[in-house]
C-alpha cells in the first residue's frame, strides 16, 4: 500500500496512548488501533483535523506516500 500511515510514531513523540488520543477526538480505541496499522480505506478531514490539533503536527507527519516498487519506471542500465 502507497500510503504508509505514521500515527504510531506521533503518539510515542508525544508520550500518549492510543486510548488517551480517541478520547480527546471522540473515536473508539479500535478506530485509532486500525488507522494505525493502516487497515482503514480512508479517514475524515475532521478526524484527521482533531488528531493533527491534539498531537500538534501536521497531516504529512501522519501519512507518507510510498510507490509500489511495481509502479517505480523501470531505469535503463547505461
Amino acid at each position: 500500500m502507497p500510503i504508509i500511515v505514521n500515527l504510531d510514531v506521533m503518539l510515542a513523540r508525544r508520550k500518549m496512548r492510543s486510548k488517551e488520543l480517541a478520547e480527546r477526538i471522540g473515536i473508539t480505541e479500535q478506530n485509532v488501533s486500525l488507522l494505525k496499522s493502516g487497515k482503514v480505506r480512508g479517514v475524515r478531514f475532521d478526524t484527521l483535523e482533531k488528531i493533527c490539533e491534539v498531537l500538534r503536527c501536521q497531516p504529512g507527519d501522519l501519512l507518507e506516500y510510498r510507490p509500489d516498487d511495481a509502479e517505480e519506471p523501470q531505469r535503463l542500465a547505461g
